[in-house]
């Protein structure tokens, strides 16, 4: 057995005509992160490790995300569509480079794992030519059937050129491929385009190899790994299955999940010890939840940070840029936005948060609002430790409350409160006499009583 260390991973990304959609098909989310960043971050990294992503023309949003996921990337366009193994070779430039391992994926396909990418090298090591990924499909129906005898794979027969016999086979081809990099520039350009649309084939490969005097194996997975998108049905049950390993892996790891069913989480989100979620809770991309924090029903968090033993809800809005500091609350119906709260904080009622800074162990009252936005541009509002601001309080940024200081129920702030101070902004209270009475007589003149 020879080590092999170095490797070329080919991506193609695809175009999705049936998504019905202007966003590239690679570039739709699954657990909140696009199609692509899935396979991208589950494709082998490290030293020796290449990657080579094709792309369809006029999709310079596919080449900026790839670029943010893996710097590393070289991105090669294909600007006819004339097959699966039209797409590959148009990264000739890095095939011809010569790795030890060629691996062939596709950027729909979000549920495959790093560990099937192993599996499927692995024969590679034993000398075979060419591996290919199987699955036996419950309704092969469309799908190519992998032919095999014992453990050797004989040929690729697309659905309609098989047999009514072959076409009872459920082994079925993933399309996904690990290749012997010194042998795979040999074998694709050897395919070639004799068939209905003129288009040249991946699946040929099998046949080429073994007409080379070569081995080709099948490393069989499960079907749910390997779905793939072309429709925004098949996204929906591609994130439908995404979720439940997402569920399991939290229970797994300790996260109490009261409804598990009813809570969706993103691909990335990070749990310490002892969280509790509660029913329908949604957390997107970017969200870390530290020890001991509760997440009440109906809470929307995403891209936040969250501290050890915070409670956060119920009917919570957490925004992108939101820090939440040990021991913080955050209660029903409040936004936070680009706002830090260091430990002990509590914004317990109807309040919004924005673009602020706020001190340790300060409250805030019911219904208060940062008034962060002028129309043109965004303003900070700080508020220092130990402060507290009463209900119903607008903070009109750029603002500072020191440390200390008290904001009386009702007040419009506009101007810096110094430490310890207490700021009062409210219109003298003006009562009349029976003003009401007098009201009610003016506006009943001359109209009829309402009928009962």
């Amino acid at each position: 057995m020879t080590a092999r260390s170095s490797l070329t991973v080919v991506l193609a990304a695809g175009e999705g005509t049936r998504m019905r959609s202007s966003l590239p098909k690679v570039l739709h989310p699954v657990a909140g992160l696009p199609l692509l960043a899935h396979v991208l971050d589950a494709s082998p990294k490290g030293n020796g490790a290449a990657l080579a992503v094709v792309i369809g023309p006029d999709h310079s949003s596919v080449a900026v995300e790839i670029a943010r996921i893996r710097p590393g990337a070289a991105t090669f366009v294909q600007r006819e569509r004339l097959g699966t193994a039209h797409a590959v070779l148009a990264a000739r430039e890095a095939i011809a480079r010569g790795a030890d391992d060629l691996l062939v994926v596709f950027g729909d396909t979000p549920l495959i794992s790093p560990a099937t990418f192993e599996r499927l090298r692995a024969p590679l090591k034993q000398g075979a030519a060419l591996a290919v990924l199987g699955f036996h499909a419950a309704d092969p129906t469309g799908y190519g059937r992998l032919l095999v005898e014992g453990d050797r794979l004989i040929a690729i027969r697309e659905h309609a050129d098989a047999s009514p016999v072959e076409r009872k086979i459920t082994l079925c081809n993933a399309g996904v491929m690990a290749i012997d990099g010194r042998k795979a520039l040999e074998i694709l350009e050897k395919i070639g385009n004799a068939n209905s649309k003129g288009e040249y084939y991946l699946v040929d490969a099998v046949a080429i190899a073994r007409d080379m005097g070569l081995e080709a194996v099948v490393i069989e997975t499960g079907e749910d790994e390997v779905r793939g998108i072309n429709t925004k049905a098949q996204l929906a049950e591609a994130e439908s299955v995404m979720q439940a390993r997402l569920r399991k892996a939290a229970l797994d790891a300790g996260v109490t999940l009261i409804a598990p069913d009813t809570v969706f989480l993103a691909a990335d989100t990070k749990f310490g010890n002892d969280v509790t979620i509660e029913p329908f809770v949604v957390i997107g991309p970017g969200v870390t939840i530290a020890d001991g924090a509760v997440i009440h029903s109906f809470s929307y968090i995403v891209q936040s940070t969250i501290g050890k033993n915070t409670s956060v809800g119920p009917y919570a809005r957490l925004r992108p840029g939101t820090s939440l500091g040990d021991g913080a609350k955050i209660g029903n119906f409040v936004e936070t936005k680009a706002a830090t709260l260091e430990a002990g904080v509590k914004v317990n009622h109807l309040s919004y948060i924005g673009d602020t800074h706020i001190g340790a162990n300060t409250n805030i009252g019911a219904g208060t609002i940062t008034c962060n936005y002028d129309g043109f541009s965004k303003h900070k509002t700080t508020i220092g430790t130990g402060a507290f601001v009463g209900t119903n309080s607008s903070l009109v940024a750029p603002v500072r409350i020191g440390n200390g200081a008290y904001i009386g129920s009702g007040s419009v702030i506009t101007k810096d409160v110094p430490d310890d101070a207490l700021a009062v902004e409210r219109s003298p209270q003006n009562n009349r006499e029976g003003g009401a009475k007098r009201f009610r007589e003016m506006k009943m003149r001359g109209k009829k009583p309402k009928k009962s």
